[in-house]
């Protein structure tokens, strides 16, 4: 159910299901009407972004009952009760334990449309100040951070956000530059393992003949050059997280070594037969194709579908291209504390440039590219010799995209410029503070994204 105006009406009346649902369908509501309460409480959760609308007096679960295993789910989902006489008292004690309205039987379809329209309108309240809470809670925390609002970065961070609490494995899709390892660290430090060590370690910049002494460790006397006891990255990570990137680059023979250590939660260090059991959490992470690796012969299938538990792919910067502005903004302020200069103002031709490219290095490139501009300012180029971004060049757009395109850039130039600041933003575009709010708005732009307190 994830209709922002879906509307589940209750009733075991025939006749008021048939008359309220066509006058709510005649405004455009996704209607779902039960006659029973109990197949209504199947279709609802958090992330219900509809109302319901129920009857009181009904066979089974009543419509009071059927508030209160409502509210269990989430307390601000509106609920409304249709009334017969007799039980006013009965809904206004139920307003008390948290309904939002009644609506006493007979009633007008006015009155029906101004409830349910007032409810959702609480109701898509509730669920973006939740959504922004959220946001601002994951944006200010310590350590790093998902930075972005674009539908792509959203998903990622609401997927992210649903698996850090857990101690489920990980594996990271995507290419270089990505920001593969920051990812990791952000779970980890979102995680009930955060007090505890993070461990990483890149499969493919380890001769292969030392790998396996570096994850498992050894014991004094296990080969040549074993003077003393080593305890490995695995044992490390005990009780935190062990982070291996680059997995497509595992030797084969220590793949099934690790998928042991996946199954079991168990090591041997080398040169001992003493099975050390272990509390940790993997996370792994690859810019190739693993299942077509596998396919291959060349990585183990049974260690890919382990690994695949939990999949996250990192999407490239070319398909989050919106987001481009305010990342440049933020590693150019983290340049800017680390060699103490200014960052130069940014025209929107440079922020038009930044968009227009398709970013090969993705992430990576980009900071590499802010920092070269807080050292160097107007002497850094920002001419690019890759392939622009296609469906991102104004000029293949027609008259009222392109001047929404230069309206946004320039809002966003401006805002960069001023860090975040709406009066000295709206003085230098000399706009009405509501006017420059209502376009930022239009173009989901957030002072708080360019507000110079965020590295």
């Amino acid at each position: 159910m994830n209709s922002d105006h879906t509307v589940i009406l209750v009733d075991d009346d025939p006749h008021v299901r048939l008359s309220a649902g066509q006058t709510l369908e005649l405004e455009d509501y996704q209607v779902v009407p039960l006659a029973s309460a109990e197949r209504a409480l199947a279709l609802i959760d958090q992330d219900f972004t509809g109302v319901l609308v129920t009857d009181i007096n009904m066979p089974g679960m009543t419509g009071l009952e059927l508030l209160q295993q409502v509210k269990a789910v989430d307390a601000d989902i509106p609920v409304i009760l249709i009334t017969g006489f007799g039980d006013i008292s009965m809904a206004v004690g139920a307003i008390r334990n948290g309904a939002y309205d009644f609506i006493e039987k007979p009633f007008s379809a006015d009155l029906l449309l101004d409830v349910v329209h007032r409810a959702l309108e609480k109701r898509a309240l509730t669920l973006e100040n939740r959504q922004l809470r959220q946001e601002l809670q994951a944006q200010s925390a310590p350590g790093p951070r998902i930075i972005g609002n674009t539908p792509a970065v959203q998903q990622l961070r609401r997927l992210v956000q649903a698996v850090a609490e857990t101690p489920a494995d990980v594996l990271l899709m995507g290419e270089t530059g990505t920001g593969k390892d920051l990812l990791a660290r952000y779970i980890h430090e979102h995680s009930p393992r955060r007090e505890r060590n993070f461990v990483a370690i890149n499969c493919g910049g380890m001769p292969e003949t030392l790998i396996e002494s570096e994850l498992f460790g050894h014991e004094k006397g296990a080969f040549t050059d074993a003077k003393e006891r080593r305890i490995g990255k695995f044992e490390h990570a005990h009780g935190g997280t062990l982070f291996l990137d680059e997995i497509e680059s595992m030797p084969m023979s220590l793949q099934v070594k690790l998928l042991r250590v996946l199954e079991e939660r168990a090591i041997e260090r080398l040169g001992s037969n003493k099975l050390i059991p272990l509390d940790l959490r993997i996370i792994a992470a690859t810019k190739a194709d693993l299942k077509a690796q596998a396919e291959a012969g060349e990585f183990r299938e049974d260690l890919y579908y382990r690994l695949n538990v939990v999949r996250i792919d990192i999407p490239p910067l070319r398909a989050r291209a919106q987001d481009i502005p305010m990342l440049f903004q933020h590693f150019a302020l983290l340049a800017s504390a680390l060699y103490e200069r200014e960052i130069p103002p940014l025209s929107a031709e440079r922020i038009h440039r930044l968009m227009s490219h398709d970013w090969p290095g993705n992430v990576r490139e980009l900071r590499n590219l802010a920092e070269r501009y807080v050292l160097l300012g107007e002497a850094c180029t920002f001419d690019f010799d890759d392939r622009p971004i296609l469906d991102q060049e104004p000029t293949a757009l027609g008259l009222a995209a392109r001047v929404d395109h230069f309206e946004k850039t320039l809002i966003q130039a401006e805002l960069a410029r001023h860090g975040g600041s709406i009066k000295d933003t709206l003085e230098s575009l000399q706009l009405p503070r509501k006017t420059l709010y209502d376009k930022m708005k239009k173009h989901g732009l957030d002072k708080n994204d360019y507000k110079a307190d965020q590295g």
